[in-house]
Protein backbone atom coordinates (compact mmCIF):
# COMPACT_ATOMS: atom_id res chain seq x y z
CA UNK A 1 0.00 0.00 0.00
CA UNK A 2 1.72 3.26 -1.16
CA UNK A 3 1.22 5.56 1.86
CA UNK A 4 2.26 9.18 1.37
CA UNK A 5 4.80 10.48 3.86
CA UNK A 6 4.31 14.14 4.73
CA UNK A 7 7.13 16.29 6.09
CA UNK A 8 4.98 19.34 6.69
CA UNK A 9 6.24 21.22 9.76
CA UNK A 10 3.12 22.55 11.43
CA UNK A 11 5.22 24.39 14.03
CA UNK A 12 7.17 26.45 11.53
CA UNK A 13 6.69 30.20 11.22
CA UNK A 14 5.79 29.88 7.53
CA UNK A 15 3.06 27.34 8.29
CA UNK A 16 1.61 29.52 11.04
CA UNK A 17 1.58 32.57 8.73
CA UNK A 18 -0.09 30.57 5.94
CA UNK A 19 -2.68 29.26 8.37
CA UNK A 20 -3.48 32.69 9.82
CA UNK A 21 -4.03 34.13 6.36
CA UNK A 22 -6.21 31.20 5.23
CA UNK A 23 -8.37 31.34 8.35
CA UNK A 24 -8.88 35.07 7.81
CA UNK A 25 -10.02 34.40 4.24
CA UNK A 26 -12.39 31.67 5.43
CA UNK A 27 -13.85 34.00 8.03
CA UNK A 28 -14.28 36.67 5.36
CA UNK A 29 -16.39 34.62 2.97
CA UNK A 30 -18.36 33.05 5.83
CA UNK A 31 -19.30 36.54 7.02
CA UNK A 32 -20.61 37.33 3.53
CA UNK A 33 -22.67 34.13 3.49
CA UNK A 34 -24.08 35.09 6.89
CA UNK A 35 -25.19 38.43 5.44
CA UNK A 36 -27.13 36.58 2.74
CA UNK A 37 -28.89 34.45 5.35
CA UNK A 38 -29.56 37.48 7.55
CA UNK A 39 -32.13 38.77 5.05
CA UNK A 40 -34.40 35.92 6.09
CA UNK A 41 -34.15 36.60 9.79
CA UNK A 42 -34.85 40.29 9.21
CA UNK A 43 -38.14 39.37 7.51
CA UNK A 44 -39.20 36.50 9.76
CA UNK A 45 -42.11 38.43 11.32
CA UNK A 46 -43.46 39.33 7.87
CA UNK A 47 -43.44 35.70 6.73
CA UNK A 48 -44.96 34.48 9.97
CA UNK A 49 -47.78 37.01 9.67
CA UNK A 50 -48.58 35.56 6.24
CA UNK A 51 -48.44 32.02 7.62
CA UNK A 52 -45.36 31.20 5.53
CA UNK A 53 -42.06 29.51 6.16
CA UNK A 54 -38.89 31.39 5.27
CA UNK A 55 -37.29 30.10 2.05
CA UNK A 56 -34.39 28.47 3.87
CA UNK A 57 -36.82 26.83 6.27
CA UNK A 58 -38.64 25.37 3.27
CA UNK A 59 -35.37 23.86 2.02
CA UNK A 60 -34.52 22.54 5.50
CA UNK A 61 -37.91 20.81 5.79
CA UNK A 62 -37.66 19.37 2.30
CA UNK A 63 -34.40 17.50 2.81
CA UNK A 64 -34.11 14.40 4.98
CA UNK A 65 -33.30 15.19 8.64
CA UNK A 66 -29.61 14.83 9.37
CA UNK A 67 -28.67 14.36 5.73
CA UNK A 68 -26.05 16.51 3.97
CA UNK A 69 -27.01 19.47 1.81
CA UNK A 70 -24.36 20.75 -0.58
CA UNK A 71 -25.29 24.37 -1.23
CA UNK A 72 -23.74 25.77 -4.40
CA UNK A 73 -22.70 29.26 -5.56
CA UNK A 74 -23.57 30.91 -2.25
CA UNK A 75 -22.02 34.25 -3.29
CA UNK A 76 -23.15 34.44 -6.92
CA UNK A 77 -23.36 38.04 -8.10
CA UNK A 78 -21.17 39.41 -5.30
CA UNK A 79 -20.65 43.16 -5.91
CA UNK A 80 -22.60 42.94 -9.17
CA UNK A 81 -25.86 44.66 -10.11
CA UNK A 82 -27.81 45.33 -6.85
CA UNK A 83 -25.34 43.40 -4.68
CA UNK A 84 -23.09 45.92 -2.95
CA UNK A 85 -21.04 43.39 -1.01
CA UNK A 86 -22.03 44.94 2.31
CA UNK A 87 -25.54 44.87 3.83
CA UNK A 88 -27.04 43.98 0.46
CA UNK A 89 -25.09 40.77 -0.12
CA UNK A 90 -27.69 38.80 -2.02
CA UNK A 91 -26.23 35.46 -3.07
CA UNK A 92 -27.97 35.74 -6.44
CA UNK A 93 -31.38 35.92 -4.73
CA UNK A 94 -31.87 32.15 -4.81
CA UNK A 95 -30.79 28.94 -3.09
CA UNK A 96 -29.52 25.93 -5.02
CA UNK A 97 -27.97 22.72 -3.81
CA UNK A 98 -27.89 18.93 -3.82
CA UNK A 99 -29.71 17.17 -1.01
CA UNK A 100 -31.58 13.98 -0.16
CA UNK A 101 -35.39 13.96 -0.27
CA UNK A 102 -37.01 10.71 0.87
CA UNK A 103 -33.66 9.03 0.30
CA UNK A 104 -33.30 10.35 -3.26
CA UNK A 105 -30.44 12.63 -4.26
CA UNK A 106 -32.10 15.70 -5.82
CA UNK A 107 -31.25 19.12 -7.21
CA UNK A 108 -33.14 21.63 -5.07
CA UNK A 109 -33.75 25.22 -6.14
CA UNK A 110 -35.63 27.89 -4.21
CA UNK A 111 -36.34 31.55 -4.79
CA UNK A 112 -35.12 33.45 -1.74
CA UNK A 113 -38.24 35.61 -1.46
CA UNK A 114 -36.77 37.21 1.67
CA UNK A 115 -34.45 39.05 -0.74
CA UNK A 116 -36.18 41.55 -3.00
CA UNK A 117 -39.28 39.35 -3.13
CA UNK A 118 -37.35 36.60 -4.89
CA UNK A 119 -36.96 38.73 -8.01
CA UNK A 120 -34.54 37.30 -10.53
CA UNK A 121 -31.19 39.04 -10.99
CA UNK A 122 -28.82 38.27 -13.88
CA UNK A 123 -26.41 36.17 -11.82
CA UNK A 124 -29.30 34.50 -10.03
CA UNK A 125 -30.51 33.42 -13.45
CA UNK A 126 -27.06 32.08 -14.32
CA UNK A 127 -27.03 30.25 -11.00
CA UNK A 128 -30.35 28.59 -11.90
CA UNK A 129 -29.01 27.59 -15.32
CA UNK A 130 -25.94 26.09 -13.68
CA UNK A 131 -28.20 24.09 -11.34
CA UNK A 132 -30.09 22.73 -14.33
CA UNK A 133 -26.88 21.70 -16.07
CA UNK A 134 -25.69 19.86 -12.97
CA UNK A 135 -29.07 18.14 -12.66
CA UNK A 136 -29.02 17.02 -16.29
CA UNK A 137 -25.41 15.80 -16.23
CA UNK A 138 -25.93 13.91 -12.98
CA UNK A 139 -29.50 12.70 -13.65
CA UNK A 140 -30.90 14.39 -10.54
CA UNK A 141 -34.66 14.91 -10.10
CA UNK A 142 -35.37 18.62 -9.78
CA UNK A 143 -37.47 20.17 -7.02
CA UNK A 144 -38.26 23.89 -7.28
CA UNK A 145 -39.70 25.98 -4.43
CA UNK A 146 -41.11 28.97 -6.26
CA UNK A 147 -42.00 32.41 -4.94
CA UNK A 148 -40.74 35.23 -7.10
CA UNK A 149 -41.66 38.73 -8.15
CA UNK A 150 -40.32 37.85 -11.59
CA UNK A 151 -37.38 39.33 -13.46
CA UNK A 152 -35.62 42.38 -12.09
CA UNK A 153 -36.67 44.71 -14.90
CA UNK A 154 -33.72 47.02 -14.33
CA UNK A 155 -31.62 44.28 -15.96
CA UNK A 156 -34.11 42.90 -18.47
CA UNK A 157 -31.57 42.95 -21.28
CA UNK A 158 -29.39 40.51 -19.30
CA UNK A 159 -32.31 38.31 -18.30
CA UNK A 160 -34.91 38.01 -21.04
CA UNK A 161 -33.11 36.03 -23.76
CA UNK A 162 -31.02 33.91 -21.36
CA UNK A 163 -34.09 33.31 -19.20
CA UNK A 164 -35.70 31.29 -21.97
CA UNK A 165 -33.05 28.61 -21.40
CA UNK A 166 -34.64 27.79 -18.03
CA UNK A 167 -37.85 26.70 -19.76
CA UNK A 168 -36.01 24.93 -22.56
CA UNK A 169 -33.93 22.99 -20.03
CA UNK A 170 -37.03 21.96 -18.06
CA UNK A 171 -38.63 20.55 -21.19
CA UNK A 172 -35.45 18.69 -22.15
CA UNK A 173 -34.95 17.23 -18.66
CA UNK A 174 -38.53 15.96 -18.62
CA UNK A 175 -37.96 14.42 -22.04
CA UNK A 176 -34.71 12.87 -20.80
CA UNK A 177 -36.67 11.10 -18.07
CA UNK A 178 -35.66 13.34 -15.17
CA UNK A 179 -38.71 14.32 -13.06
CA UNK A 180 -39.40 18.01 -12.49
CA UNK A 181 -41.41 18.90 -9.36
CA UNK A 182 -42.51 22.43 -8.46
CA UNK A 183 -44.03 23.69 -5.23
CA UNK A 184 -45.57 27.13 -5.80
CA UNK A 185 -45.32 28.90 -2.44
CA UNK A 186 -46.25 32.35 -3.71
CA UNK A 187 -46.12 34.33 -6.92
CA UNK A 188 -45.05 32.59 -10.12
CA UNK A 189 -46.45 34.93 -12.72
CA UNK A 190 -45.78 36.27 -16.22
CA UNK A 191 -42.85 34.29 -17.66
CA UNK A 192 -42.54 32.54 -14.31
CA UNK A 193 -45.92 30.87 -14.92
CA UNK A 194 -44.08 28.46 -17.20
CA UNK A 195 -42.08 27.10 -14.25
CA UNK A 196 -45.07 25.09 -13.02
CA UNK A 197 -46.37 24.85 -16.58
CA UNK A 198 -43.31 22.91 -17.68
CA UNK A 199 -43.05 20.79 -14.54
CA UNK A 200 -44.13 17.17 -14.39
CA UNK A 201 -45.78 17.61 -10.99
CA UNK A 202 -47.17 20.84 -9.50
CA UNK A 203 -48.09 21.53 -5.89
CA UNK A 204 -49.78 24.87 -5.11
CA UNK A 205 -50.30 26.44 -1.68
CA UNK A 206 -53.85 27.64 -0.97
CA UNK A 207 -54.33 31.42 -0.71
CA UNK A 208 -50.63 32.06 -1.47
CA UNK A 209 -49.83 30.61 -4.91
CA UNK A 210 -50.43 32.81 -7.93
CA UNK A 211 -49.83 31.48 -11.43
CA UNK A 212 -50.95 33.59 -14.38
CA UNK A 213 -49.51 35.18 -17.50
CA UNK A 214 -51.00 38.60 -16.70
CA UNK A 215 -52.28 40.03 -13.43
CA UNK A 216 -55.53 41.95 -12.88
CA UNK A 217 -54.16 45.41 -13.86
CA UNK A 218 -52.70 44.17 -17.14
CA UNK A 219 -55.84 42.17 -18.00
CA UNK A 220 -57.95 45.27 -17.36
CA UNK A 221 -55.68 47.41 -19.52
CA UNK A 222 -55.41 44.85 -22.31
CA UNK A 223 -58.96 43.56 -22.72
CA UNK A 224 -61.02 45.62 -20.25
CA UNK A 225 -61.88 42.60 -18.11
CA UNK A 226 -62.18 42.75 -14.32
CA UNK A 227 -60.73 39.71 -12.56
CA UNK A 228 -59.26 38.87 -9.15
CA UNK A 229 -55.94 37.17 -8.45
CA UNK A 230 -57.79 33.97 -7.49
CA UNK A 231 -59.87 33.94 -10.66
CA UNK A 232 -56.81 34.45 -12.85
CA UNK A 233 -54.35 32.17 -11.13
CA UNK A 234 -55.17 31.20 -7.56
CA UNK A 235 -54.22 27.84 -6.11
CA UNK A 236 -57.76 26.54 -5.78
CA UNK A 237 -58.64 27.59 -9.31
CA UNK A 238 -55.66 25.74 -10.76
CA UNK A 239 -56.40 22.64 -8.70
CA UNK A 240 -60.13 22.55 -9.52
CA UNK A 241 -60.68 24.44 -12.79
CA UNK A 242 -57.62 24.79 -15.04
CA UNK A 243 -55.97 21.49 -14.00
CA UNK A 244 -52.52 23.09 -13.90
CA UNK A 245 -51.91 21.81 -10.37
CA UNK A 246 -51.99 18.18 -9.32
CA UNK A 247 -51.94 18.84 -5.59
CA UNK A 248 -53.44 21.58 -3.38
CA UNK A 249 -51.58 22.22 -0.13
CA UNK A 250 -52.95 24.10 2.85
CA UNK A 251 -49.66 25.83 3.70
CA UNK A 252 -45.92 25.70 3.00
CA UNK A 253 -45.29 22.81 5.38
CA UNK A 254 -48.09 20.77 3.81
CA UNK A 255 -46.77 21.47 0.31
CA UNK A 256 -43.34 20.25 1.31
CA UNK A 257 -44.79 17.08 2.84
CA UNK A 258 -46.58 16.38 -0.43
CA UNK A 259 -43.32 16.91 -2.37
CA UNK A 260 -41.48 14.49 -0.09
CA UNK A 261 -44.23 11.88 -0.41
CA UNK A 262 -44.28 12.31 -4.17
CA UNK A 263 -40.52 11.73 -4.44
CA UNK A 264 -40.91 8.58 -2.34
CA UNK A 265 -43.71 7.33 -4.59
CA UNK A 266 -41.56 7.75 -7.71
CA UNK A 267 -39.35 4.91 -6.40
CA UNK A 268 -36.41 6.56 -8.12
CA UNK A 269 -33.90 4.26 -6.45
CA UNK A 270 -35.85 1.04 -7.01
CA UNK A 271 -34.44 -1.52 -9.43
CA UNK A 272 -36.97 -1.61 -12.26
CA UNK A 273 -35.53 -4.68 -13.92
CA UNK A 274 -34.94 -2.74 -17.17
CA UNK A 275 -31.33 -3.36 -18.05
CA UNK A 276 -29.08 -1.67 -15.46
CA UNK A 277 -32.18 -0.19 -13.88
CA UNK A 278 -32.44 2.95 -11.83
CA UNK A 279 -31.68 1.03 -8.65
CA UNK A 280 -28.17 0.13 -9.79
CA UNK A 281 -27.22 3.70 -8.96
CA UNK A 282 -27.65 2.94 -5.28
CA UNK A 283 -24.41 1.03 -4.86
CA UNK A 284 -23.64 -0.21 -1.34
CA UNK A 285 -21.48 2.05 0.78
CA UNK A 286 -17.80 1.22 0.71
CA UNK A 287 -15.64 1.07 3.80
CA UNK A 288 -12.71 3.46 3.96
CA UNK A 289 -10.08 4.76 6.34
CA UNK A 290 -9.62 8.49 6.98
CA UNK A 291 -6.38 10.21 5.97
CA UNK A 292 -3.44 9.58 8.29
CA UNK A 293 -2.91 13.32 8.69
CA UNK A 294 -5.21 15.90 10.23
CA UNK A 295 -7.36 17.59 7.57
CA UNK A 296 -7.26 20.76 9.69
CA UNK A 297 -3.63 21.12 8.61
CA UNK A 298 -4.77 21.98 5.08
CA UNK A 299 -5.22 25.56 6.26
CA UNK A 300 -1.46 26.06 6.60
CA UNK A 301 -0.27 24.46 3.39
CA UNK A 302 -0.42 27.16 0.76
CA UNK A 303 1.89 30.19 0.87
CA UNK A 304 0.24 33.51 -0.12
CA UNK A 305 2.79 34.13 -2.88
CA UNK A 306 2.15 31.69 -5.79
CA UNK A 307 5.84 31.87 -6.66
CA UNK A 308 6.78 30.07 -3.42
CA UNK A 309 6.90 26.31 -4.00
CA UNK A 310 5.18 23.70 -1.82
CA UNK A 311 4.62 19.96 -2.16
CA UNK A 312 1.16 19.15 -3.54
CA UNK A 313 1.54 15.66 -2.05
CA UNK A 314 1.07 17.21 1.40
CA UNK A 315 -2.42 18.14 0.25
CA UNK A 316 -3.14 14.72 -1.25
CA UNK A 317 -1.99 13.01 1.96
CA UNK A 318 -4.66 14.92 3.93
CA UNK A 319 -7.39 14.41 1.36
CA UNK A 320 -7.44 10.76 0.27
CA UNK A 321 -8.44 7.62 2.13
CA UNK A 322 -5.69 6.30 4.42
CA UNK A 323 -3.28 8.74 2.68
CA UNK A 324 -2.96 5.92 0.13
CA UNK A 325 -1.78 7.29 -3.23
CA UNK A 326 -0.25 5.23 -6.04
CA UNK A 327 1.71 7.82 -7.97
CA UNK A 328 1.95 7.44 -11.76
CA UNK A 329 5.37 8.09 -13.37
CA UNK A 330 6.65 9.59 -10.13
CA UNK A 331 10.20 10.12 -11.49
CA UNK A 332 9.28 11.81 -14.77
CA UNK A 333 7.58 15.15 -15.36
CA UNK A 334 7.70 15.77 -11.63
CA UNK A 335 6.09 19.22 -11.85
CA UNK A 336 2.77 17.46 -12.43
CA UNK A 337 1.64 14.75 -10.02
CA UNK A 338 -0.73 12.00 -11.20
CA UNK A 339 -1.96 8.92 -9.44
CA UNK A 340 -4.74 6.68 -8.14
CA UNK A 341 -6.55 7.17 -4.83
CA UNK A 342 -10.01 7.15 -3.24
CA UNK A 343 -12.05 9.69 -1.29
CA UNK A 344 -14.58 8.19 1.14
CA UNK A 345 -14.46 4.96 -0.83
CA UNK A 346 -14.91 6.58 -4.25
CA UNK A 347 -11.99 5.64 -6.49
CA UNK A 348 -10.58 8.40 -8.69
CA UNK A 349 -7.57 9.53 -10.62
CA UNK A 350 -5.81 12.68 -9.42
CA UNK A 351 -3.94 15.23 -11.51
CA UNK A 352 -2.25 17.90 -9.39
CA UNK A 353 0.41 20.59 -9.55
CA UNK A 354 1.96 23.36 -7.51
CA UNK A 355 3.81 25.44 -10.06
CA UNK A 356 4.32 25.76 -13.83
CA UNK A 357 3.48 22.87 -16.14
CA UNK A 358 6.48 21.58 -18.10
CA UNK A 359 6.30 19.69 -21.43
CA UNK A 360 6.96 16.34 -19.73
CA UNK A 361 4.22 17.05 -17.18
CA UNK A 362 1.82 17.80 -20.03
CA UNK A 363 2.57 14.44 -21.66
CA UNK A 364 2.22 12.56 -18.39
CA UNK A 365 -1.11 14.18 -17.58
CA UNK A 366 -2.46 13.54 -21.09
CA UNK A 367 -1.56 9.84 -20.88
CA UNK A 368 -2.99 9.49 -17.36
CA UNK A 369 -6.28 11.17 -18.31
CA UNK A 370 -6.72 8.74 -21.19
CA UNK A 371 -5.98 5.80 -18.88
CA UNK A 372 -8.64 7.02 -16.44
CA UNK A 373 -11.12 7.15 -19.31
CA UNK A 374 -10.14 3.61 -20.28
CA UNK A 375 -10.91 2.32 -16.77
CA UNK A 376 -13.94 4.59 -16.21
CA UNK A 377 -12.35 6.43 -13.28
CA UNK A 378 -13.49 9.99 -12.52
CA UNK A 379 -10.67 12.53 -12.47
CA UNK A 380 -9.97 15.09 -9.75
CA UNK A 381 -7.80 18.08 -10.67
CA UNK A 382 -6.04 19.86 -7.81
CA UNK A 383 -5.19 23.12 -9.53
CA UNK A 384 -2.39 25.39 -8.40
CA UNK A 385 -0.41 26.46 -11.42
CA UNK A 386 1.23 29.58 -12.75
CA UNK A 387 0.54 28.21 -16.23
CA UNK A 388 2.54 26.37 -18.88
CA UNK A 389 6.24 27.13 -18.62
CA UNK A 390 7.65 29.66 -21.09
CA UNK A 391 11.11 30.38 -22.48
CA UNK A 392 13.43 29.24 -25.26
CA UNK A 393 14.29 25.88 -23.75
CA UNK A 394 10.73 24.67 -23.15
CA UNK A 395 9.50 26.06 -26.45
CA UNK A 396 12.17 24.04 -28.24
CA UNK A 397 11.16 20.98 -26.19
CA UNK A 398 7.64 21.28 -27.60
CA UNK A 399 5.75 23.19 -24.88
CA UNK A 400 2.93 24.14 -27.25
CA UNK A 401 2.69 20.70 -28.85
CA UNK A 402 2.71 18.79 -25.56
CA UNK A 403 0.50 21.30 -23.74
CA UNK A 404 -2.02 20.85 -26.53
CA UNK A 405 -2.03 17.09 -25.93
CA UNK A 406 -3.03 17.73 -22.32
CA UNK A 407 -5.76 20.19 -23.30
CA UNK A 408 -7.05 17.73 -25.92
CA UNK A 409 -7.25 15.00 -23.29
CA UNK A 410 -9.12 17.20 -20.79
CA UNK A 411 -11.53 18.53 -23.43
CA UNK A 412 -12.42 15.04 -24.69
CA UNK A 413 -12.37 13.03 -21.47
CA UNK A 414 -15.31 10.62 -21.25
CA UNK A 415 -15.47 10.39 -17.44
CA UNK A 416 -16.67 12.91 -14.85
CA UNK A 417 -14.05 15.54 -14.12
CA UNK A 418 -13.95 17.54 -10.87
CA UNK A 419 -11.71 20.50 -10.14
CA UNK A 420 -10.55 22.05 -6.88
CA UNK A 421 -8.67 25.34 -7.14
CA UNK A 422 -6.27 25.45 -4.20
CA UNK A 423 -4.03 28.29 -5.37
CA UNK A 424 -3.28 29.92 -8.70
CA UNK A 425 -5.18 29.13 -11.87
CA UNK A 426 -3.27 31.21 -14.38
CA UNK A 427 -3.14 31.29 -18.16
CA UNK A 428 -3.63 28.21 -20.28
CA UNK A 429 -2.71 26.18 -17.21
CA UNK A 430 -6.22 26.95 -15.96
CA UNK A 431 -7.54 25.30 -19.12
CA UNK A 432 -5.23 22.29 -18.97
CA UNK A 433 -6.21 21.71 -15.35
CA UNK A 434 -9.92 21.66 -16.27
CA UNK A 435 -11.00 25.18 -15.33
CA UNK A 436 -14.55 26.43 -15.83
CA UNK A 437 -14.13 26.80 -19.61
CA UNK A 438 -13.69 23.03 -19.90
CA UNK A 439 -16.98 22.22 -18.14
CA UNK A 440 -15.91 20.08 -15.19
CA UNK A 441 -18.84 18.26 -13.61
CA UNK A 442 -18.13 20.24 -10.40
CA UNK A 443 -15.58 22.94 -9.63
CA UNK A 444 -14.86 24.39 -6.19
CA UNK A 445 -12.33 26.93 -4.94
CA UNK A 446 -10.42 27.66 -1.76
CA UNK A 447 -10.71 31.30 -0.64
CA UNK A 448 -7.06 32.03 -1.48
CA UNK A 449 -7.38 30.92 -5.11
CA UNK A 450 -6.62 33.22 -8.03
CA UNK A 451 -7.85 33.02 -11.62
CA UNK A 452 -6.40 35.26 -14.32
CA UNK A 453 -4.58 35.23 -17.63
CA UNK A 454 -1.38 35.82 -15.63
CA UNK A 455 -0.28 37.40 -12.36
CA UNK A 456 -1.12 41.07 -11.86
CA UNK A 457 2.55 42.08 -11.57
CA UNK A 458 3.35 40.20 -14.78
CA UNK A 459 0.55 41.94 -16.66
CA UNK A 460 1.74 45.30 -15.35
CA UNK A 461 5.29 44.60 -16.42
CA UNK A 462 4.23 43.42 -19.88
CA UNK A 463 2.16 46.55 -20.46
CA UNK A 464 4.98 48.78 -19.21
CA UNK A 465 7.46 47.16 -21.61
CA UNK A 466 5.02 47.52 -24.53
CA UNK A 467 4.28 51.15 -23.69
CA UNK A 468 7.95 52.08 -23.34
CA UNK A 469 8.71 50.38 -26.65
CA UNK A 470 5.97 52.42 -28.31
CA UNK A 471 7.49 55.66 -26.99
CA UNK A 472 11.09 54.71 -27.80
CA UNK A 473 10.97 56.20 -31.31
CA UNK A 474 10.21 59.67 -29.94
CA UNK A 475 12.48 59.48 -26.90
CA UNK A 476 15.15 61.68 -28.50
CA UNK A 477 12.63 64.50 -28.96
CA UNK A 478 12.04 64.90 -25.22
CA UNK A 479 14.06 66.82 -22.68
CA UNK A 480 14.76 65.36 -19.24
CA UNK A 481 11.72 66.99 -17.61
CA UNK A 482 9.31 65.74 -20.27
CA UNK A 483 10.89 62.29 -20.17
CA UNK A 484 10.40 62.16 -16.39
CA UNK A 485 6.72 63.14 -16.70
CA UNK A 486 6.21 60.44 -19.32
CA UNK A 487 7.95 57.77 -17.22
CA UNK A 488 5.95 58.78 -14.15
CA UNK A 489 2.74 58.42 -16.15
CA UNK A 490 3.79 54.96 -17.33
CA UNK A 491 4.50 53.91 -13.74
CA UNK A 492 1.13 55.22 -12.59
CA UNK A 493 -0.57 53.36 -15.42
CA UNK A 494 1.21 50.18 -14.35
CA UNK A 495 0.23 50.58 -10.69
CA UNK A 496 -3.42 51.23 -11.61
CA UNK A 497 -3.48 48.21 -13.89
CA UNK A 498 -1.84 45.95 -11.31
CA UNK A 499 -4.36 46.97 -8.64
CA UNK A 500 -7.29 46.36 -11.00
CA UNK A 501 -6.04 42.96 -12.15
CA UNK A 502 -5.33 41.96 -8.57
CA UNK A 503 -8.93 42.75 -7.58
CA UNK A 504 -10.23 40.87 -10.63
CA UNK A 505 -8.20 37.74 -9.79
CA UNK A 506 -9.63 36.98 -6.35
CA UNK A 507 -11.76 34.02 -5.38
CA UNK A 508 -14.68 36.34 -4.56
CA UNK A 509 -14.52 37.96 -8.00
CA UNK A 510 -14.50 34.49 -9.62
CA UNK A 511 -17.30 32.98 -7.56
CA UNK A 512 -19.51 36.04 -8.16
CA UNK A 513 -19.36 35.20 -11.88
CA UNK A 514 -19.89 31.45 -11.36
CA UNK A 515 -16.39 30.57 -12.50
CA UNK A 516 -16.72 27.96 -9.75
CA UNK A 517 -19.58 26.25 -7.91
CA UNK A 518 -18.66 27.88 -4.64
CA UNK A 519 -15.83 28.80 -2.29
CA UNK A 520 -15.22 26.17 0.38
CA UNK A 521 -13.24 25.98 3.60
CA UNK A 522 -10.14 23.82 2.91
CA UNK A 523 -11.16 21.66 5.88
CA UNK A 524 -14.41 20.81 4.07
CA UNK A 525 -12.63 19.69 0.90
CA UNK A 526 -12.82 15.95 1.55
CA UNK A 527 -16.50 16.06 2.51
CA UNK A 528 -17.49 18.22 -0.48
CA UNK A 529 -15.48 16.20 -2.99
CA UNK A 530 -16.84 12.93 -1.62
CA UNK A 531 -20.41 14.12 -2.12
CA UNK A 532 -19.60 15.32 -5.63
CA UNK A 533 -17.95 11.99 -6.49
CA UNK A 534 -20.92 10.07 -5.08
CA UNK A 535 -23.27 12.17 -7.20
CA UNK A 536 -21.22 11.42 -10.32
CA UNK A 537 -21.03 7.73 -9.45
CA UNK A 538 -24.81 7.49 -9.17
CA UNK A 539 -25.24 9.28 -12.48
CA UNK A 540 -22.87 6.93 -14.28
CA UNK A 541 -24.84 3.91 -13.04
CA UNK A 542 -28.35 5.27 -13.53
CA UNK A 543 -30.49 4.38 -16.55
CA UNK A 544 -33.14 6.90 -17.57
CA UNK A 545 -36.33 6.36 -19.57
CA UNK A 546 -36.41 9.20 -22.12
CA UNK A 547 -39.38 10.23 -24.22
CA UNK A 548 -39.59 12.18 -27.46
CA UNK A 549 -41.01 15.20 -25.66
CA UNK A 550 -41.34 16.33 -22.08
CA UNK A 551 -44.47 15.21 -20.27
CA UNK A 552 -47.29 17.55 -21.39
CA UNK A 553 -49.72 18.96 -18.85
CA UNK A 554 -53.29 17.81 -19.46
Amino acid sequence: MPILESNLDTRSEAYQQNRAQMLALVEGFRELEAKVRAHGEARRAKFQKRGQLLPRERVARLIDPGSPFLELSTLAGYKMHDDNGRKDTLGGGNIIGIGFVSGVRCMITANDSAIKGGSIAPMGLQKSLRAQRIALENKLPGIGLVESGGANLNYQSEIFVEGGKVFCNMARMSAAGIPQITVVNGSSTAGGAYLPGLSDYVIVVRDRAKVFLAGPPLVKAAIGEDASDEELGGAQMHAEVSGLAEYLAEDDAHGIRIARELVAKLQWNLDTGRGAGRGSAQAPARSFAPPRYDIDELCGLVPPDPRHPWDIRDLIARLVDDSDFLEFKARWGTDTVCGHAAIEGHACGIVANAGPIMPEGSCKAAQFIQLCCQSRLPILYLQNTTGYMVGKEVEQRGAVKHGSKMIQAVANATVPQLTLLVGGGYGAGNYGMCGRAFDPRFIFAWPNSKVAVMGAEQIGMVMEIITKAKFAATDHMLDDAARKVRDDNVRMMRETLVNRIESESTALFATARLWDDGIIDPRDSRRVLAMALATCREAEARTLTPTSFGVARM
